[in-house]
Formats: C-alpha cells, structure tokens, sequence
C-alpha cells in the first residue's frame, strides 16, 4: 500500500530514513506525520464442530480451495472476543476458545495473524463472505504453506496426525514469502 499524502495535513509525503528504515513522512515541521506500515492483526480459528474441521471457501477464492476462518481484529475487542464473533459472523456458529495456536506472520498482506483453536455449535449458515465449506475429520485435513496452513498443522501434529502438505495455485503463491 502507498500513500501521496498526509493523512493529518493533505501535504504531500516524502520518503525518510526513520527507524532505519525507509518511511513516507510528512516533510511539515508542524505535522511530522510517519507512516509507520504497521502490521494489522487478524484472527483465525481452527473451527471444531461435533470432532470435525470446519474449512471455508470465500467467494473469491478459486473453486477447490478453503481455508480457516478469518477477519480482522475490531477495535475494543480482544483476540479471543474478534475469532469467537468471526466464526459466529462468517458461519453462524456460537464458538470457544480453547487454547492460542500461535502466531503466525502473513507477509504478502502485512498482517500478523493470531489463530486460535475454537470449537463451536450450531448449524452452519454462511454470511456473505463464503461460498461453501467443507467439514472433515482432523485425519483427513491438508495443510497448506502459508500463515493460516501453518496454524493448521501446528494444530492437527498437536494432536497426533502427520499432515499432508498440498500446494497453493500459482496466483496464489506469487508474492509469498520465501518461508512460506
């Protein structure tokens, strides 16, 4: 993401060495404004309904391809509060937490995403944002290399099971960190 202008002032921004590293700043003394390009957290949830894995389709995701719930922490609201009312919002599920997975870096969209373990009840009804989803038995759930699939294996070795490792389509893989 690049920004022309202060937010604070309407000037426009000029790059500056803050921090040791480059930064857009607003060059007025009086504003001094820094885009910092900060990370933004999101929360994801391994959902567990009745001993199976809830995947997700977003509407515009390639068809075959699902992932965990997701979506961005809201001001006010603590981690465990934005997964819970993710999985209630996205798929109509009343969830708890059951334990932090871990934290996981998302390069590509500068986010940190914060994945939790939620097992939830109800029955699904998707809101907008998906298409389908798909709910397994842990065994037979693959993991994906990238933030959210690495959550996904790191819960499923937890619990005794070796995953398979499948691959994202080309589009998706473009811009990927190396790590992933």
């Amino acid at each position: 993401m690049s920004f022309r202008y202060c937010p604070c002032c309407g000037g426009s921004l000029t790059r500056a060495e803050l921090g040791d590293r480059p930064r857009l700043a607003c060059p007025d003394p009086d504003c001094g404004h820094v885009f910092w390009n900060n990370p933004t957290p999101v929360v994801g949830a391994v959902v567990e309904r009745e001993g199976r894995i809830v995947l997700a389709r977003n509407v515009a995701w390639p068809a075959g391809m699902f992932g965990l719930i997701t979506g961005f922490l809201e001001a006010g609201e603590s981690p465990e509060e934005g997964v819970v009312r993710e999985v209630k919002e996205e798929l109509d599920l009343d969830g708890e937490v059951r334990e932090l997975i871990g934290i996981y870096p998302f390069y590509t969209k500068n986010q940190i995403l914060i994945c939790y373990h939620v097992e939830a009840e109800g029955d699904i009804r998707h809101n907008e944002e998906l298409a389908e989803s798909l709910c397994l038995p842990p065994a037979s759930v693959r993991y994906w290399p990238s933030s959210t699939g690495w959550a996904m294996k790191d819960w499923l070795e937890a619990r005794g099971h070796t995953p398979e490792r499948i691959e994202l389509p080309e589009a998706i893989r473009v811009g990927l960190d190396p790590r992933d």
